[in-house]
């Protein structure tokens, strides 16, 4: 892999992982509120699903398989 290329991937991936911990916060803030909008909190879960599998696929293309 192109260093340019592995370097904006390890850049993307770091944005993705900033974005799943925001999202865990919020998530968090409005667990704890006490106008649950479980609407919402069903789309920000799901949101952060998406972002861990964006995040997986990413980590998975930067480090090579291991051949045993």
């Amino acid at each position: 892999m192109e260093a340019e290329a592995e370097n904006e991937l390890r850049a993307r991936l770091a944005e993705l992982k900033q974005q799943h911990r925001d999202l865990d916060a919020a998530i968090a803030s409005l667990e704890q509120s006490s106008s649950r909008d479980q609407l919402q909190l069903t789309r920000l879960k799901k949101q952060k699903l998406m972002l861990k599998d964006q995040i997986q696929k990413i980590t998975d293309r930067l480090i090579p398989p291991i051949i045993a």
